[in-house]
């Protein structure tokens, strides 16, 4: 009986420990970043896996405008090739010190997604043909983000892009009493098309985030 007694109360001893020992190993969310207990913090591969889901939420959403997402992109990029420069002169290594680096790196980009998803500038589309092609550009960017069929580079390309083509559209309406002419749309179209035929390059290169 003794034996049993001590059995049953060990099992409940270590069910009461594992939602404790559990919380500590998952993420929370803060809002403006994520962070995870600093005795489990996540890797370097995850963190870049997180900011780019957060920013192909925020371009999907318009919370994003091109700009936006471009600067975020450039961040990310430059990071990656900072950490592939850390890794070179370490056979291919993160010491300690550059993790932390990296990571006080991606706490930055974090705050500057959470401040860019929440000021006032948002995409707006417009119910138009023209303003459903750069939603849909922008859903079709959206989603290579967060397959990782596109890299971070490659992202803020496509953003360029799409930021001059709506510096265009802006120009023209501006020239026009806020409308487009049929000329104006078609050129718009064109330019569209070309930008379409690079992100689907882009995802299909095989280059992958």
């Amino acid at each position: 009986m003794k034996t049993r007694r001590l059995i049953l109360t060990a099992a409940v001893a270590l069910t009461l420990c594992l939602p404790a020992a559990f919380a500590q190993q998952t993420s929370t969310n803060t809002g403006s970043t994520t962070t995870t207990d600093p005795n489990h913090p996540a890797s370097v591969g995850q963190r870049k896996t997180d900011q780019q889901d957060r920013i192909a939420n925020g371009v999907q959403s318009g919370q994003l405008t091109a700009g936006e997402t471009k600067g975020l992109e450039n961040r990310e990029s430059g990071i990656s090739r900072e950490e592939n420069t850390m890794r070179s002169e370490d056979d291919g290594h993160l010491t300690s010190a550059d993790r932390a680096t990296l990571n006080r790196q991606q706490n930055h980009v974090s705050n500057q997604i959470y401040n860019d998803k929440h000021n006032a500038n948002a995409a707006h589309y417009g119910n138009n043909e023209v303003g459903q092609r750069r939603e849909n550009q922008q859903d079709r960017i959206a989603q290579g983000i967060r397959s990782g069929q596109l890299t971070a580079g490659e992202s803020s390309r496509l953003e360029r892009q799409q930021q001059s083509i709506n510096r265009e559209d802006a120009s023209m309406r501006r020239a026009n009493g806020g409308r487009l002419t049929n000329g104006d749309k078609a050129a718009l179209n064109q330019r569209q098309n070309r930008a379409s035929g690079n992100i689907y390059n882009k995802k299909h290169n095989g280059r992958l985030r």
